[in-house]
């Protein structure tokens, strides 16, 4: 991903800074996940996690009321605005340099930081969304349900809409050419806007929840948080491996949670040197390759879940209605492999360009003012050390794989006769050992 010309790397560390060498680090990865499997085995033979996401206790009644009071939601909204205001004028009057914070702020302060807010806070972007604002306000203005559209929305859509416009926006980061000039981030929002408007107008304020790749991005990533809501809407702390069980199977969540973890896998490949050798020389104009890899990597990821959940089926002998329901079932376990690989790829980013990018937020226009008084902040690197990063990167890719191996053994137990539980797994187990090693390769390709 470059956000800007002088964006510096994804991560500082490197196969020179492992704590061991890469295969033995594979190897101990794989043989981990292989003996967590065996343990989830012996010694977790019940379901436990509540896939309903129903429970939980409940936040103090002072925090209950101010998250639920009105004034407090519409305070969030306006925040939403005033951000989206003040990223605009960067934007349409700022000059097109590395100096303007416009290709920061959308690819690192929006995408890669609603990641850890959405882990703490849950899916915070529906609360803040500027276009839903914009939308409701008209709504209001009109004195129509903002609810309600012209049409409505088959259920059969489900995410299918927010999987397109992730894989648009995630094109936009990786591939698109001039991807941090004004002219390119100010063509892709436009049609952004109007997409997810028309919607809106078209099928009512429900569109959003269908089709916003930035609603959707933190919502999943929300169901992992610590904060969440009880199926009668009361605020609750929870496991949050109870709240990403409750992830429900919709039409078109395979197809999301596939491209984040399929995009993040070919950033890692766009960034090794075999890779950029074959960019370079192959005589294809760049966009033109990476599209193909992007899409290509996304359908390899794709292929190998959905093999591996159709052998579950067969193994775990579901019948015929559990077995096309199976991929469904078994998403909500790639999502904290997708966190792992997010955190991974773009801690060191975050810290550092995001620090540098804050900066350049105090003088969104390029007239040397200082609104914000943090114009002259220096990035600070002592949370980024070679090292340091380096064991992150391996911890949180291992943690993830484990977390994804834990939460489709407890559906596994959910969906398959108890006497072939077990053995339905082996491929879900086949999967996680596959991703885990492509991940690691691909990490440390350069």
């Amino acid at each position: 991903m470059t956000a800007a010309p002088t964006l510096l790397a994804h991560g500082v560390g490197g196969r020179q800074d492992l704590p061991i060498t890469l295969p033995q680090l594979v190897v101990a990865a794989a043989l981990t996940l292989v003996v967590t499997f065996v343990a989830l085995g012996l010694l977790w033979r019940e379901p436990r996690l509540d896939r309903d996401a129903a429970g939980g206790r409940p936040v103090p009644r002072w925090l209950a009321r101010l998250v639920d009071a009105p004034a407090f939601r519409w305070t969030l909204r306006g925040l939403g605005l005033l951000a989206a205001a003040w990223f605009c004028l960067g934007l349409l009057g700022g000059p097109d340099t590395a100096d303007n914070p416009t290709a920061g702020a959308l690819y690192v302060l929006l995408w890669v930081g609603l990641a850890p807010l959405s882990l703490l806070l849950g899916p915070i972007w529906r609360a803040v969304n500027p276009l839903r604002t914009v939308h409701l306000l008209a709504a209001l203005a009109a004195r129509r349900d903002p609810n309600r559209g012209f049409r409505e929305l088959p259920d059969s859509v489900g995410w299918w809409p927010a999987a397109a416009t992730v894989f648009g926006f995630v094109w936009l980061e990786l591939v698109a050419p001039d991807r941090a000039t004004l002219p390119v981030i100010t063509a892709w929002l436009a049609g952004y806007a109007v997409v997810l408007l028309a919607g809106a107008v078209l099928f009512g304020a429900g569109w959003f929840d269908h089709a916003d790749p930035f609603e959707a991005y933190s919502t999943v990533i929300g169901q992992l948080a610590p904060l969440g809501r009880a199926a009668d809407g009361v605020l609750v702390w929870r496991n949050p491996l109870d709240g990403i069980a409750g992830l429900r199977p919709r039409p078109g969540l395979v197809a999301v949670v596939i491209v984040l973890l399929g995009s993040t896998m070919y950033d890692s490949l766009s960034n090794a040197p075999g890779w950029l050798r074959f960019s370079q020389e192959n005589g294809l104009h760049p966009a033109v390759t990476g599209s193909a890899g992007l899409s290509l990597v996304i359908a390899a990821v794709a292929v190998a879940y959905l093999a591996a959940t159709g052998a579950a089926a067969r193994i775990g002998r579901a019948d015929a209605t559990d077995a096309r329901a199976v991929p469904g079932e078994i998403a909500h376990s790639i999502v904290p492999i997708a966190v792992g690989y997010v955190v991974a790829h773009y801690y060191s980013l975050l810290i550092l360009e995001g620090q540098r990018t804050v900066a350049l937020l105090s003088d969104p226009l390029g007239a040397g003012a200082n609104w914000l008084g943090t114009a002259d902040w220096e990035p600070q690197t002592a949370l980024i050390t070679p090292s340091g990063v380096a064991t992150l990167q391996i911890t949180v890719i291992i943690l993830g794989h484990l977390l994804g191996t834990l939460l489709a053994h407890d559906r596994a137990l959910y969906l398959f006769p108890r006497a072939r539980a077990v053995a339905g797994q082996l491929p879900l187990l086949a999967l996680m050992v596959a991703y885990t090693v492509a991940g690691l390769l691909l990490l440390y390709a350069g």
